[in-house]
């Protein structure tokens, strides 16, 4: 099942993947890996991660606090938000 960024979505991976080059390029390199591998379990097992509402579900990325909230169309994953986990938690519900 293929994905697709909703538009804010991206600007939190975007800019997540800028915090962490900030700090070390590997460092950034390291988190998206770690996307890339998050975004391939959720298209492996779609309906394996924990549901935060009838809709959407939550898969974490390892060693980081951030988590990609998806939500299952027909034929397509949308990753609605990719959340930073110490935050407020239900910001991105108006994507939906």
């Amino acid at each position: 099942m293929a994905y697709n960024f909703h538009p804010d979505a991206k600007q939190e991976l975007d800019d997540a993947v800028a915090y962490y080059d900030n700090i070390s390029r590997d460092m950034g390199d390291a988190f998206i890996a770690e996307v890339e591998r998050t975004l391939n379990r959720i298209e492996q097992f779609p309906q394996a991660w924990t549901q935060l509402s009838k809709n959407t579900r939550r898969c974490r990325i390892a060693s980081f606090p951030y988590g990609i909230i998806y939500a299952m169309r027909e034929q397509q994953i949308l990753i609605v938000a990719v959340m930073h986990l110490q935050r407020q938690p239900n910001y991105w519900t108006n994507r939906i």
